[in-house]
C-alpha cells in the first residue's frame, strides 16, 4: 500500500510540474480540461489508483480484481468513456499502432507471455515503466520494460486517444 501512494504522490507531482522526468513526446498545448494531456492523465491516474489490486482471471473491478484486459477496459471505461473489449488479443487491434521511440503515457503495450501473440496487456506509464494485472497469485503493479522477461516478450503497443470534446 505505502507504494501506492508512492506512485499517486509522484504522479500527482509530475502533473503539478514540481517534478523532471525526462519528457517521452513534447507536451501538447493545452491541459485544459478536455484535452488529451488531461484526459491521458486521468486514465494514468485511474490505473494507478489500481495498484495492489489482487489478480483475478475475468476480473474487471476493483470488488472482482482485474486481469490484464480487465484493468484496461476498466481504465478507458473510467477515464474516457470508452469501452473496450475484455480480451488483450482484442484490445491489440483497437486504435493506432505505435513504435516503442513513441510510446507516450497512456498507451497499450502488448506481450507474448502464453506463446500466443497479444496474450498480455499493460498501460505505459512513460518512463520506461507500465502498469499490468500479471498473474493468479499477484497483485496489480508496475514493472520495466527494460527487464529482460518484459522486453523479450514485447509484442507491440496501440494508442486509443481520448475524446476531443470537454465533457462526456
Amino acid at each position: 500500500m505505502r507504494h501506492n501512494n508512492l506512485y499517486l504522490l509522484v504522479f500527482v507531482a509530475l502533473l503539478g510540474g514540481c517534478a523532471g522526468l525526462a519528457p517521452q513526446a513534447p507536451a501538447p498545448a493545452s491541459s485544459a480540461p478536455g484535452s488529451a494531456a488531461s484526459e491521458r492523465s486521468e486514465a494514468l491516474l485511474q490505473a494507478l489508483s489500481a495498484l495492489g489490486t489482487s489478480y483475478r482471471y475475468g476480473g474487471n473491478s476493483y470488488a472482482t480484481g482485474f486481469d490484464c484486459s480487465g484493468l484496461v477496459a476498466h481504465v478507458f471505461l473510467e477515464a474516457y468513456g470508452i469501452q473496450l473489449p475484455h480480451s488483450a488479443r482484442a484490445q491489440s487491434e483497437m486504435g493506432t499502432p505505435v513504435s516503442l521511440a513513441e510510446l507516450q503515457p497512456g498507451d497499450l503495450v502488448f506481450y507474448d507471455t502464453e506463446h500466443q501473440p497479444f496474450s498480455h496487456v499493460g498501460i505505459y506509464l512513460g518512463n520506461g515503466e507500465f502498469v499490468h494485472a500479471p498473474r493468479t497469485g499477484a497483485r496489480v503493479r508496475v514493472e520495466r520494460m527494460s527487464n529482460p522477461y518484459w522486453k523479450r516478450r514485447f509484442d507491440g503497443a496501440r494508442r486509443i486517444s481520448p475524446p476531443q470534446t470537454a465533457s462526456r
